[in-house]
């Protein structure tokens, strides 16, 4: 696994393995210690916890294309399981343009308690008037405190990291196309330390005696995910 899939760590291979019924422990697969970040105030953590479960954020994150073009990728994020809930692709992001995917991402009755953003001016007086609207009730980070917005931001790091940094992005139906396939390994293969090393659509354990192991890739080939094959 390490060698098909140089940027995984120690909890992403252990996690695989739990998945394929191997009770190996995470210190055997690697002699380096997980580092964590100082965790924030206990106030915020508090809220955050409380309201995990109906609390979403959203936020923005830039790419850019092989001619030098910046796209703008908005991301909805549940914060219980690190479910990426919807994303969209533009060459120039409005406010209007903003509300439409906030709708798109909740349609009907499933619009979440909280929303958790940043005060960044792309969020506008439509997105605005969108939200109060669905009902829902804004929360804005403090400024120049990304750790408020931990999730989605990390969300956002492990796509660049795991996604994009390896591909080249011809224009936005290119970058919408990469983007699909990392999302639908992300939420049904890739395992994460912060779901105990389930997938946000849990994946279900394969004891030993389901058959041998096979590997299949995903992502173009930069990830794979590993299942037991029935002989």
């Amino acid at each position: 696994m390490s060698r098909d899939n140089p940027l995984w760590g120690a909890p992403r291979i252990h996690g695989e393995l739990l998945k394929l019924g191997i009770g190996v422990g995470e210190s055997s697969v690697s002699k380096y210690m997980v580092r964590h970040r100082n965790p924030p105030s206990q106030t915020w953590r508090t809220f955050l916890d409380n309201h995990v479960k109906t609390m979403v954020s959203v936020d923005f994150f830039t790419a850019p294309t092989i001619r030098f073009q910046v796209l703008y990728v908005f991301l909805a994020l549940a914060r219980d399981r690190r479910r990426i809930l919807h994303f969209a692709v533009t060459a120039h992001p409005t406010a209007e343009w903003t509300a439409q995917q906030l709708r798109e991402a909740f349609p009907w009755d499933t619009a979440p308690r909280y929303l958790l953003r940043d005060s960044d001016r792309i969020f506008g007086k439509d997105f605005v008037d969108q939200v109060k609207a669905m009902g829902i009730n804004q929360v804005l980070s403090a400024p120049r405190s990304p750790w408020q917005r931990a999730y989605v931001e990390r969300v956002i790091g492990t796509i660049r990291r795991e996604c994009l940094n390896h591909l080249i992005v011809l224009g936005e139906g290119s970058l919408y196309r990469h983007l699909q396939s990392f999302v639908d390994y992300y939420l049904r293969s890739r395992t994460h330390v912060g779901s105990e090393k389930d997938t946000p659509e849990p994946r279900p354990v394969q004891s030993a005696d389901m058959g041998p192991i096979v590997a299949m890739t995903e992502v173009g080939g930069l990830h794979h995910r590993y299942q037991r094959r029935a002989a």
